[in-house]
């Protein structure tokens, strides 16, 4: 029984999911022998401010991309790295 998890940051309509799982529903089912009933996927959306590669969270670097400005009205600020060594000298 085979189950495919995708991990996916927010922003899709619902028709562009539900056409995602058809998709990846139908590969397993091209490359498996496997009865359909028996093929799982879900799909796992993730707020985009909760998302982080190269610490720069899908919202950040979304911003710095396209140049939109901060919620503040201001220019999108580039985050500030946070190390332990910086913590100790904050305090």
């Amino acid at each position: 029984m085979p189950q495919v998890s995708i991990t996916i940051a927010e922003g899709r309509t619902p028709a562009q999911l539900r056409n995602l799982m058809h998709e990846v529903h139908a590969a397993v089912l091209r490359t498996t022998d496997t009865r359909p009933e028996y093929i799982r996927v879900v799909v796992h959306e993730v707020r985009r401010a909760l998302w982080a590669t190269g610490d720069l969270t899908v919202t950040e670097r979304d911003a710095a991309e396209t140049g939109r400005t901060g919620e503040h009205g201001g220019q999108a600020a580039a985050p500030r790295p946070v190390t332990p060594a910086a913590d100790e000298e904050q305090s």
